[in-house]
């Protein structure tokens, strides 16, 4: 099992930035990429960035890419998404989720969410126009 809580959302006004935080513990040895998603709503949930583990490679989805960026500190067994630029649009419930077994690589595996296999309770992020 993984344990996985979020911190770092709040209110924002737009142009601002957010770092949002997501610690995991538990079998985190077992982590092969940790994700970013989002949902706003009445919408579904929205991958945001991914990030693998061991090397680091980063990928984001088109609506967050320039803005959003994710990073990791393995020590820490934390992964982090730097928000900047935030738009009303970005307002939404932020989770971050571990994947553990590769079932293909790159962006199209790593931003679906049903391939994830743990998920934190979610950071409310709210951007006011």
């Amino acid at each position: 099992q993984v344990q996985l809580v979020e911190s770092g959302g709040g209110l924002v006004q737009a142009g601002g930035s957010l770092r949002l935080s997501c610690a995991a513990s538990g079998r985190t040895f077992s982590t092969f990429v940790m994700g970013w998603f989002r949902q706003a709503p009445g919408n579904e949930r929205e991958f945001v960035a991914a990030i693998r583990w061991s090397g680091g490679s980063t990928y984001y989805a088109d609506s967050v890419k320039g803005r959003f960026t994710i990073s990791r500190d393995n020590a820490k067994n934390t992964v982090y998404l730097q928000m900047n630029s935030l738009k009303p649009e970005d307002t939404a419930v932020y989770c971050c989720a571990v994947l553990t077994v590769a079932r293909c690589l790159g962006y199209g595996c790593y931003a679906r969410p049903s391939d994830y296999d743990y998920w934190g309770q979610g950071t409310q992020v709210t951007v006011s126009s």
